[in-house]
Formats: C-alpha cells, sequence, structure tokens
C-alpha cells in the first residue's frame, strides 16, 4: 500500500525539498499550495502518481474540500506535513493588527485545522505522523517579527498538546524549528553579515530541513519532540 503524504505549502522551499526526498523514497503525495500552477509544476517534476492540489490554509473551506478532493484521489492520508506559512516583518508599534492577525490566521490556525483534518484520516487508518514547520524564531524571539514569532510560538503548544491527544491512535505529531535557510523567506536578508551570528558560520540548506522532516515522520517511537535545524543558533541564548 502506498504511504499517502499531504505537503502544504509543498510547491517551494523547504516543503518542495520534503516533497523531493519522500518522492525518492516511495510515497504518494499531495503537492498543496496556495498557487495551483505552481503546485503542479512541483508534482510534475516528482514523477507519476503524485498530485497537486490548491489551497489557502487561512480558510477553512478550503481546507476542508482540499482533504475531500485528496482523499478522493489518492485514499486517507497517512502523513501531514505543514509548511505552508508568511512573513511580514515589521516592529509591534508599525504592525496593523489585520497583518497580526493573518499571521495567526495562516501560521498557526491554518496549521490546526489542516492537522483536525488529518487526523480524522489517519484514526480510520489507525496510525499516521504530521510534522509541522515552525522556527527558530518561535523559541527564541526577534525583534521586528514579533507577530511571526508568536505564530511559530503558538505552533509549540499546540504540537505538543495535540501529540498527548492522539498518541493513544498511533497518531505521531512532532515539529522542525529551522533557522536561516535559503528560501524566498530569507531572500532578502544580508546573508554575509547574518551567517557570523550562526555557530556553523553559514545558511541551512532546504534539503537538510527536510531531512529532519522525514526523519521526524519515520520515526516510530518520537513523538512531541521539537527539533531544531539551525546550525546552532538555539546555543547562543
Amino acid at each position: 500500500m502506498s504511504k499517502i503524504c499531504a505537503i502544504f505549502g509543498g510547491s517551494r522551499g523547504i516543503g518542495q525539498a520534503v516533497a523531493q526526498l519522500l518522492a525518492q523514497k516511495g510515497y504518494c503525495l499531495a503537492v498543496v499550495a496556495r498557487n495551483l500552477d505552481l503546485a503542479q509544476s512541483t508534482a510534475k517534476s516528482l514523477g507519476a502518481g503524485h498530485l497537486a492540489f490548491s489551497c489557502d490554509v487561512a480558510k477553512e473551506e478550503d481546507i476542508q474540500n482540499t482533504f475531500n478532493e485528496i482523499e478522493k484521489s489518492l485514499g486517507h492520508i497517512q502523513y501531514l506535513v505543514n509548511a505552508a506559512g508568511i512573513s511580514r516583518d515589521g516592529l509591534l508599534l508599525r504592525t496593523k493588527t489585520d497583518d497580526m492577525a493573518y499571521h495567526l490566521q495562516t501560521n498557526l490556525l491554518g496549521t490546526m485545522l489542516t492537522c483536525k483534518a488529518a487526523v480524522k484520516s489517519m484514526i480510520q487508518l489507525q496510525g499516521g505522523a504530521i510534522v509541522n514547520i515552525g522556527s527558530i524564531v518561535g523559541l527564541k524571539g526577534n525583534s521586528g517579527q514579533s507577530a511571526y514569532s508568536a505564530s511559530k510560538a503558538g505552533l509549540v503548544g499546540f504540537s505538543r498538546s495535540l501529540a498527548k491527544e492522539v498518541a493513544r491512535k498511533n497518531i505521531r505529531v512532532n515539529m522542525v524549528a529551522p533557522g536561516f535557510i535559503h528560501t524566498n523567506m530569507t531572500a532578502h536578508l544580508k546573508e554575509e553579515q547574518w551567517k557570523k551570528t550562526i555557530p556553523l558560520g553559514r545558511f541551512g540548506e532546504p534539503c537538510e530541513v527536510a531531512r529532519a522532516v522525514v526523519f521526524l515522520l519515520e520515526s516510530p517511537y518520537v513523538t512531541g519532540h521539537v527539533l531544531a535545524v539551525d546550525g546552532g543558533l538555539q546555543l547562543l541564548f
């Protein structure tokens, strides 16, 4: 039986790297993104048997419809990776309430809703695994990223609580907290300046985070864990 995994935010960056690695390992993938064209391009690049879906995780109805479509097309989901997220940096005093709400709606509530839908599927299969992508900023905080940090910090409490709730159903929930990774989200940063603050002295690559995600998906005795993939940044605070 194929191992079916839905990857939200799977069309680029870390999500795309996870999709590529899982495809190599024989998983059947549902690549989900707001932009259907990008999702289709990624799914096509992975080879036959992988499908693309469009979904805005900030909209509950979108999520419900997407899960219905995935189950009709591929079957019940055994694995879920939540890599969809947004970041609009700015000092709190300059941050509009709508932007605060959008961070929470997309990064936190969106993940909560995809997990809720996936757990229903996993219970019918009597097992499954979820990995949520957070951020080292959610653990340590960062000036100018209070709304983003709050949304990612919320994922820690949510992931650990859900892990406790569903463990008896043989469903595992873990989280990866990346540091500075080469993605669109970090493209605007002055890399030479920032990498001096990283003990390993460089930004990470999406494929390096993907390995951590797959490790957690496939480790049968690990749940409720937050794995920092940050080049040692957490050592500095």
